[in-house]
Order: structure tokens, then C-alpha cells, then sequence
């Protein structure tokens, strides 16, 4: 499964643009704002349905446009595929999969799947518990389009839960209504935890391999998934409990919901810790050990969704080179796997990188051609 070609209009800086890719390795030159990795989000958001910098859609629109344009061609074996997206500044966005439409993201979830790179990743390590949470979701929904639509539900319950709380629960009929609500949350949050822990269970000794590959070094690894509404860490051998333990969650805090008009039970609120030698590596991690993990969870994250699904991610690089010293640099271009490859930089492309095409982005336009040609 491959990106062959990729169209744009009005998205982000780019009025028009119309650019094929090949099997192997692209490497997207440029300086710095000219758009090279708005072109690796139009991407994503083909595999994905969400901009992989968390922005709204609304924000991909170029200003003073009420649209942008997305559309991808994706080969897969003998298979073509033509992806089509209008997104829109306001309303709901509109999605045609070989010219006809479709409504749900599971519908077209499976047709391309990516895995990004970028200097954000460290925020997985660095930042709060919603990056690490994101990181699990994300491989869940690449995974097998069942969690896409598990994510979205019990987003939606969140959201509609929240507004019940928020606006109190004063009557019979609210109290009902609360009722139905904390079934559809226990049934999608259940889910989403349980698919949470197997993959922790199935990443960790990946992201142990891969830490090693990358720094030549093995060092004291774990992975804690954390929840509050279960009163600590939460083993992957309790996955029979986890339905049971979110309701006497849900029932123990009512009324310390209701008091403060928002849902502190669920899925939304928990957090995966990671460990290296004993310590949380979030605050006691050196910078090169941190990074290291960012790296090692996003090679880790793309083996296990290609041993899942039979083929590899698509690999969107972007600009990650820049952030990285040699040393940990040539380790992560020793150790990429054999995929259709982006890369995207605004300096020298690594040693290593074998490039089938270059392209240069200036001001939104994309030619072909490196930059030092220009």
C-alpha cells in the first residue's frame, strides 16, 4: 500500500499543487514556513481523518477560503484508490472514496495508514498524559478500523455526559438520561482501555528493542498504564474487570460529578508511564535518553501496526533529523524499515537516505528538483 499521488487546493499555504511520489524514498526540501510539512499533513490526514499537529480541521483552510481540497490516490497491490476530501472552515467536512460518499471514518480508515515522525514526538515523552494517550489511540485506530469507531463513541459520549453535568442534574428525567449515559461509557470506555492495555502489552518489548537499536544500550524498562478510577496501575491481566471497575467508579462519584459539572471517571483522564531505570522518564530522563524513547516509540508503534496489518506504514519524516546528533541520527537511518518514505528537511539530507525523488517547496509551490539546483 502506497501513496502514488497527491492533489491540493487551498489547504494551508497552498493555492494548487499536484504532486506524485515514488515507492521508495521522496526527500521534500525547502526553508523553514515555505510548507513542507503541511504537504506531510495533507497526507496524514488522508490515512487518518485528523491533522497529526492536533489543529482543527478549520485551521487547514487557507484564510479567506470557506474549503480546502484533499485528494490522494493510493495503490494498494492492483487496487487504485482515489480519496477525496472538501474540509471545511465551517460545517461538516465531505468524504468520496472512489467517487462515492462516505459518512464515517471507519468507512475509509483502512486504505492508507501512516506512521509521522516529527520533533513533536518528545511531547509524548515530556508533555502530559493526553500525549501519551493520543500515541495509544492513534496505533489502535491503525490497527483496525473497530477502533476508530470505539474512539469516536466514547468521545462523543464525553462530550455529551459533560454537557448533561454541566448543565446540572436537577430531575427524574436527567437522572435517567445520566443513567443511559454511563452505560454508553462504561460500554466504549471498557473498550477503549482494554484495547489500550493489549497494546501496552504488545509495544513494550518493542520499544525496549528498538530503545537498544537506537542507542546501543539496554536500559531498566517499563510501562505503567495508570488510572485513577481504578485506584493505580492497571495490569493487562485485568482486562475482565475493567467494565466492573468504570461503573463502581462511575456510581462511587456521582455526586462529585454533579457538584463540578464534568466526568472524572474514564479513559480520558488516564495515563501510560514510561520507566527507565526505576525513574519516570518524563522528569528524570536526560534530553538524549527522552529523545531516544521518542524515536524508539514511533519505530516500535510502525512494527507491531505492520506485523498487525501485513504491510508497512507509509513513513512521513519531517524534519526529524534536525533535532537529532549524529550519532542517534545515523542510528534511526540505520534502522528504518523498507517503506514508502517523506522526508522532509530544510538542510542536508542525512547520510544514508537513498532518495528515488526530490522535491523543493517555496512559498506553497513544489517543484522537482533538490534545492541546491534551484
Amino acid at each position: 500500500m502506497r501513496l502514488s499521488r497527491l492533489w491540493l487546493q487551498d489547504f494551508r499555504c497552498y493555492e494548487a499543487a499536484d504532486v506524485e511520489f515514488d515507492e521508495g524514498c521522496t526527500v521534500v526540501t525547502g526553508a523553514n514556513g515555505q510548507g513542507k510539512t503541511s504537504l506531510l499533513e495533507a497526507v496524514a490526514w488522508v490515512a487518518t481523518g485528523r491533522s497529526f499537529r492536533g489543529v482543527p480541521d478549520a485551521a487547514l483552510v487557507a484564510a479567506g477560503h470557506d474549503e480546502a481540497i484533499v485528494r490522494a490516490e493510493v495503490v494498494d497491490g492492483e487496487r487504485t484508490m482515489l480519496v477525496e476530501a472538501a474540509l471545511r472552515s465551517v460545517g461538516r467536512n465531505r468524504v468520496l472514496l472512489n467517487k462515492q460518499p462516505v459518512s464515517r471514518r471507519r468507512d475509509y480508515a483502512d486504505h492508507l495508514r501512516v506512521t509521522v515522525f516529527s520533533p513533536d514526538d518528545l511531547a509524548v515523552v515530556k508533555g502530559g498524559p493526553a500525549r501519551r494517550r493520543d500515541y495509544l489511540d492513534e496505533l489502535l485506530e491503525a490497527s483496525g478500523t473497530k477502533y476508530v469507531s470505539v474512539r469516536t463513541d466514547f468521545e462523543r459520549v464525553l462530550r455529551q455526559r459533560n454537557a448533561l453535568l454541566r448543565g446540572g442534574v436537577r430531575d427524574a428525567e436527567a437522572r435517567t438520561t445520566l443513567d443511559v449515559l454511563d452505560d454508553r461509557l462504561v460500554t466504549s470506555g471498557g473498550e477503549l482501555v482494554r484495547g489500550r492495555l493489549r497494546l501496552v502489552e504488545e509495544l513494550t518489548p518493542g520499544i525496549a528493542e528498538a530503545y537498544e537499536s537506537l542507542a546501543g544500550e539496554t536500559p531498566g524498562m517499563s510501562m505503567r498504564y495508570e488510572a485513577e478510577w481504578c485506584e493505580g496501575v492497571l495490569e493487562p491481566t485485568r482486562l475482565d474487570d475493567v467494565d466492573g471497575l468504570l461503573r463502581g467508579a462511575l456510581e462511587a462519584l456521582r455526586r462529585r460529578e454533579t457538584d463540578r459539572g464534568i466526568t472524572l471517571v474514564g479513559p480520558h483522564r488516564d495515563d501510560w508511564r514510561l520507566v527507565l531505570n526505576g525513574l519516570d522518564a518524563r522528569s528524570h530522563a536526560s534530553q538524549g535518553e527522552q529523545r531516544t524513547l521518542a524515536l524508539a516509540l514511533r519505530l516500535a508503534g510502525h512494527r507491531l501496526i505492520a506485523s498487525i496489518v501485513g504491510s508497512d506504514p507509509v513513513l512521513l519524516l519531517d524534519d526529524v533529523f534536525s533535532e537529532l546528533d549524529p550519532a542517534r541520527s545515523a542510528a534511526l537511518v540505520a534502522h528504518l524499515p523498507a517503506a514508502q518514505t517523506l522526508l522532509t528537511t530544510a538542510g542536508v539530507v542525512p547520510p544514508g537516505i537513498e532518495a528515488e525523488r526530490h522535491l523543493t517547496v517555496h512559498a506553497g509551490q513544489v517543484v522537482s528538483g533538490p534545492q541546491a539546483e534551484q
